[in-house]
């Protein structure tokens, strides 16, 4: 991959292959990044954006898979590479897809327009199947787009982690009478997610409300749609995250 190069180098540069990550994580600035590939031709060689995008485990560089390591982003413009396991696997749905049928009284023409993750859970929160997934009537949209993060703490294994101010974005965001429920949608079948990508909406929301906040991930799968529910035993400890249930689905109008 192209980001194989430039990680080395920066690795090269700010001498990480020395550093002991049993000890502490390394933290490391957007700036450093960009001077260390500011040599580089490629867009995809130099740019901050799309080097520090590790959304599945195969998108990280060669030396962060040969070293355990996966990275997070801690304030604006700068992150953290940490040792262990950053990741989380969405397994399979098992069980047989199941027919639900929407609770509209119409059909949806604008709904067929287009393949977007967010296009899709639309479609499947207009149907009623987010609302009938959670058993929550009372669940209506409020949250959508790009937001910062207020200030939150967390551990991997032995090591805290400071957030401040990190632009989060999820797809959506519902409300309902004693829950909010933050949902990362894909467009395709997604093997694993970084945990962060649940992790900080999760943090986010829960320092805004006393209500309950339940993580969802959800996909467009074949014909239908599958959802996972995934919750931390330990709201402070990154690693905690376990899946609790998981449902197939493919919607049928009246």
């Amino acid at each position: 991959m192209a980001i194989d190069k430039s990680w080395e180098k920066i690795f090269k540069d700010y001498g990480i292959h020395k550093h002991d990550f049993n000890k502490e994580p390394f933290y490391i600035t957007a700036t450093q990044i960009k001077r260390a590939c500011q040599d580089f031709k490629e867009t995809g060689e130099k740019e901050v954006r799309i080097l520090c995008k590790q959304d599945q485990r195969e998108d990280r560089p060669k030396v962060f898979i040969e070293n355990n390591l996966f990275l997070l982003p801690v304030v604006n413009k700068k992150y953290v590479i940490i040792k262990g396991e950053g990741y989380v696997d969405i397994p399979e749905v098992k069980k047989s897809e199941e027919v639900y049928t929407s609770k509209l009284k119409f059909h949806l023409d604008t709904s067929l327009i287009g393949n977007s993750e967010m296009q899709h859970l639309d479609f499947a929160y207009a149907s009623s199947l987010i609302r009938t997934f959670m058993k929550d009537n009372s669940l209506v949209l409020t949250i959508r787009g790009r937001k910062y993060t207020p200030q939150f703490s967390f551990k991997v294994g032995k090591h805290t982690i400071e957030v401040r101010s990190v632009q989060t974005e999820v797809d959506a965001g519902f409300e309902g009478e004693k829950q909010v429920v933050p949902v990362e949608a894909k467009n395709s079948n997604a093997k694993n997610t970084i945990i962060r990508q649940l992790y900080y909406p999760f943090k986010q929301w829960q320092a805004h409300t006393d209500k309950k906040v339940v993580t969802l991930f959800f996909a467009k799968t074949g014909d239908g749609y599958s959802i996972w529910h995934f919750r931390f035993k330990d709201i402070e400890d990154y690693n905690s995250i376990e899946l609790v249930r998981a449902g197939k689905f493919v919607i049928r109008s009246l």
